[in-house]
């Protein structure tokens, strides 16, 4: 009976602490050739993952280019960032531990 109580116990422990995995979402300047990011191809997986796991997360659960509509007052709108007939785009990784 101990043992059944046990393991119902850990049971719900580890159904506790999957349900309150870390999510958060970096919003980064795209490179230039980074457009796999940008765009959601399945090219960009591997950096996604990258970025994620240098800032301590296990993986990246999707990507994504982001419109600067989409973020209030923290990047300039499109256009403000043009030179030379380029203009920044910004990426949104979403993270998870």
């Amino acid at each position: 009976m101990r043992s059944a109580r046990a393991l119902i116990f850990s049971a719900s422990i580890l159904a506790a602490s999957s349900a309150f995995a870390e999510t958060r979402v970096f919003i980064i300047a795209n490179q230039a050739d980074g457009q796999c990011l940008a765009r959601g191809e399945t090219c960009g997986a591997s950096a996604a993952r990258t970025y994620c796991q240098s800032r301590d997360f296990a993986k990246a659960s999707s990507y994504r280019r982001v419109d600067p509509d989409e973020i209030t007052g923290s990047v300039p709108k499109t256009g403000a960032n043009c030179s030379q007939g380029r203009c920044d785009e910004y990426v949104a990784i979403t993270c998870q531990r």
